[in-house]
Parts: structure tokens; C-alpha cells; sequence
């Protein structure tokens, strides 16, 4: 439906704008769930209106205004409030954008646990269950949830503005930001219903990361992230056939990948390149570039992902970049010594891509029975449907031992 299609894609932008005038994350988050069940209720029979990012921000400041009114909330507030003030009438729709980008740094701000910052962005701002978060952060929903609740509680209480800082303040407040703008790339956004909002917030990400690094104009590590994102969009439509299936990287259509992200992405590699900084996501794009050079070259240069990926690993020992790492050596060294590789990774019992990388260096060693039980769990922790066919027909075309 229309109303859940907004609320994938402009929740964020909606909440930003709502909480602004007053800090008050879950009042807001309050007044914009009415706004989406009132819209359940009358878009069906009264139809969807030409702008229903603009209705649903009506409605909820009216929500808003009507809890300011209350005498509840009177007795409970300071004087000192945005109803009293009246900046609820002042809000900009079209500031939309910027007033996000506002809310990231707030979340960042150092009153706030650094271990839930991004969690916090990811779900305020860009619109993730803290389900969600929770699985990518690997931390139990419960506990994700009690942090981001406290959170918001403290940005509130602590009334911390929610206004653009200044530059030096922007760029000790930037990491937690990149991490979140780049997580709403890479979390895997299959939802339990099937449907899936990969493109519509790829989308977004490549936007902020954008947005972002074109404002500060001289931060790396931000045209490293733009690069990133725009070289892995790039190669979008060429991950399926046209019959839905997935397709590996190293047999895809070349011809189906997006050049002009292409190009763009390796302008703002280049960027970042010459501030002679060099930082993950520089890194992580430089991976993307060389995959996408095969366009050109019709090879892939996997020494050259090695040396990446080693890299990659002495600046950030993530297990997803350990993982990587690993899958590569199997393809520069051997199915030994990439099992070598992955056995040295502790804590990625429950991470998909590792038993999907192990499921297949098993096979390549001749180890049948083992590839079985590691594709076995590798479907079991897939969410994505054309991923999960693709593991299942592996998993069939497995010799018989």
C-alpha cells in the first residue's frame, strides 16, 4: 500500500523535521505513528493525495499541537516550549533533507553512548526496526531496544539542539555518521513479508553520502563513502537475471551494470585519494573499483583484492572484511588456505556470508558432506529469496559422496 511505501522511504525525513523544534525523538516518533494510521484508515476509501509526505507532516504536527495544548503536557513541561514559541508553524517542508542530515549529528553528539549512535541514526533517521539493528549489530533485540529508548530519552532531557555544528564539531561528530549512512546500504533489508526496500534506500544512502560530503568538501573518509556506495549501486542489476535469480559477481552481465555510477563513483575515489588520508571506505571503494574495472579489462585482478583486503583488515578487523578476506585467498591461493584463513575468525557463528564462503571453499576442497551442513546453515540465515535459491541449487549440484 501508499502508506507503507512513505513510510520505508520518507519515515526519516518526516521524523527529522517533527522532532527539530522541541528534541523530543519519541514524541515525535508518536505523533508521525498516528499520522500513518490515520492515513491506513482514509487513503483506501479517499485516495492517496498528491503529496502524502506533506499530509502525513500536517497531521502529525497537528498531533503535536494538540499534545502541547493538553493540560497533561502542560503540567509536565517547562514554559519554555515549542508550542509556546510556536515554531511548529515555522517548519519548512522542504528543508527536509537538511533537517536530517541535523538529526544525524544530533545523535552523534557526545552526550550520547557511542556504542548506540549509529544504531540510533539507523533507526530515528533512516527508518530500521530496531529488530534490525539489533541483527546487524549482533546484539539481542531487548537489549537494542532498552538502548535506543534511553537514547532518546537523553537527547531530550538533555535538550541538545538540534542544529547544524559547526565545522570543527561536524568533523569530530562525522565516523558514527558515515557508519550510519552506510549501514543503510549493507544491512540486509529483505523484510518478512517479501518485499524488499534495497533499491528505494540504496537510494537514500547514495543521497546523504552524497549530500554529505559535497557540504563538508574536504573530508576523505565522506567522498570515500560516496565512491563506495555509488560503485556498489552501480552493479545493482546485474546481482539477478531477468528471471529474478541471483547472479555472482564474477559471472554477471557486465553490460547490465550502470556506467555513469561508474563514472561517478570513480570521480569521488579520485577525490578522496588526493587528501592523502586513506581510510575504510577509501578502501572498500578502491575493492569496488577494481570489481568494476573488469567491465573494461574483462578480468578481475583478485592479487589486487588481496592487497585490498589485507589492508582493509589492518584498519578495520570487521568480520565481514575478515570473511572477504578469506574468500579472496581461496581464489589467489587455494580452498586450504582460504579454510585456513576463515578458521582464524572468531565470532561469526551466526554471520551468513562466512558459512556461505565456508559451503563453498568445502566444495572446491572436495569435502561433500561438510559443504552440505555449511550450506545447510548458510540458507537457514539467509533472508533474501534469490540468494537462498542460489545457496539451494549449490547445495543440490554437490557431488554424491
Amino acid at each position: 500500500m501508499r502508506a507503507e511505501e512513505v513510510a520505508r522511504t520518507s519515515y526519516g525525513r518526516l521524523l527529522a523535521v517533527l522532532a527539530a523544534p522541541t528534541g523530543d525523538i519519541p514524541g515525535a516518533e508518536d505523533a508521525l505513528a498516528d499520522a500513518f494510521v490515520q492515513a491506513l484508515r482514509t487513503w483506501p476509501d479517499k485516495g492517496v493525495p498528491d503529496n502524502p509526505e506533506g499530509w502525513l507532516l500536517t497531521v502529525a504536527r497537528n498531533r503535536q499541537k494538540d499534545t502541547f495544548k493538553s493540560s497533561a503536557f502542560r503540567m509536565a513541561a517547562p514554559l519554555d516550549t515549542a508550542a509556546d514559541r510556536g515554531v511548529l508553524d515555522d517548519v519548512d517542508v522542504d528543508a527536509i533533507p537538511d533537517k536530517r542530515l541535523s538529526l544525524m549529528f544530533v545523535c552523534a553528539h557526545p552526550a550520547i553512548d557511542p556504542a548506540v549512535r549509529t544504531p540510533l541514526m539507523l533507526q530515528t533517521v533512516l527508518g530500521f526496526e530496531s529488530r534490525q539493528v539489533a541483527e546487524a549489530f549482533l546484539v539481542p533485540p531487548a537489549a537494542m531496544a532498552q538502548r535506543l529508548v534511553r537514547a532518546k530519552r537523553r537527547i531530550r532531557d538533555a535538550r541538545i539542539p538540534f542544529v547544524e555544528p559547526d565545522r570543527s564539531t561536524m568533523e569530530t561528530r562525522l565516523p558514527p555518521v558515515l557508519e550510519a549512512i552506510y549501514g543503510a546500504y549493507a544491512i540486509d533489508w529483505q523484510l518478512d513479508s517479501g518485499v524488499t526496500v534495497r533499491d528505494s534506500l540504496a537510494a537514500e544512502a547514495l543521497y546523504l553520502a552524497v549530500t554529505l560530503a559535497e557540504l563538508l568538501g574536504d573530508q576523505p573518509e565522506a567522498f570515500g563513502l560516496a565512491a563506495l556506495i555509488s560503485l556498489s549501486i552501480a552493479r545493482t542489476a546485474g546481482r539477478t537475471d531477468d528471471a529474478g535469480r541471483f547472479v555472482p559477481l564474477d559471472r554477471q552481465d557486465m553490460s547490465r551494470w550502470d556506467p555513469g555510477l561508474i563514472a561517478s563513483g570513480e570521480r569521488y575515489l579520485h577525490r578522496a585519494h588526493t587528501y592523502r588520508r586513506t581510510g575504510r571506505f577509501q578502501v572498500e571503494a578502491a575493492i569496488q573499483s577494481v570489481h568494476c574495472a573488469r567491465a573494461q579489462t574483462g578480468e578481475t585482478d583478485w592479487d589486487a583484492l588481496q592487497t585490498l583486503y589485507e589492508a582493509l583488515v589492518s584498519i578495520a578487523p570487521t568480520i565481514g572484511a575478515r570473511v572477504s578476506l578469506a574468500a579472496t585467498i581461496g581464489r589467489t591461493q587455494g580452498a586450504k588456505a582460504g579454510l585456513t584463513s576463515l578458521d582464524t575468525i572468531e565470532g561469526a557463528g551466526r554471520f551468513q556470508p562466512a558459512w556461505a564462503t565456508r559451503a563453498h571453499l568445502l566444495a572446491e576442497a572436495g569435502r561433500r558432506d561438510e559443504a552440505a551442513q555449511a550450506y545447510d546453515k548458510a540458507i537457514a540465515l539467509t533472508t533474501d529469496k534469490p540468494s537462498r535459491d542460489y545457496l539451494r541449487d549449490r547445495r543440490t549440484e554437490l557431488p554424491d559422496s
